[in-house]
């Protein structure tokens, strides 16, 4: 059940569409007419596939969240004296990583 998280494979593939964007872009500068059209048009393509993969990373996002959401809601209901436990530590540890500064 559990996924490897997404976000490397993101930004790789923002950088290199980014890359291309920004290469079709300089040549889009140079050219007029028909071939600058048609740069344009390969821009807006890259664009549009990123922006649908960001918003496929999106919702595997927000079902992650959703599960850790529903997991977390769930071990505090069977285990309420556990929770209160691990809620004192997280908070004595942060206490104490915040006044050494």
């Amino acid at each position: 059940m559990s996924r490897p998280f997404p976000s490397e494979k993101l930004v790789d593939d923002f950088s290199t569409v980014l890359s291309e964007a920004e290469s079709l872009l300089h040549d889009a500068a140079a050219e007029t007419g028909e071939k600058a059209r048609d740069l344009r048009k390969q821009i807006e393509a890259k664009l549009k596939t990123a922006k649908m993969r960001m918003q496929e990373v999106e919702g595997q996002l927000a079902d992650r969240a959703r599960i850790c959401a529903r997991a977390t809601d769930d071990f505090v209901h069977d285990n309420p004296w556990q929770a209160v436990g691990i809620g004192a530590a997280i908070g004595l540890v942060l206490g104490l990583l915040i006044s050494r500064r």
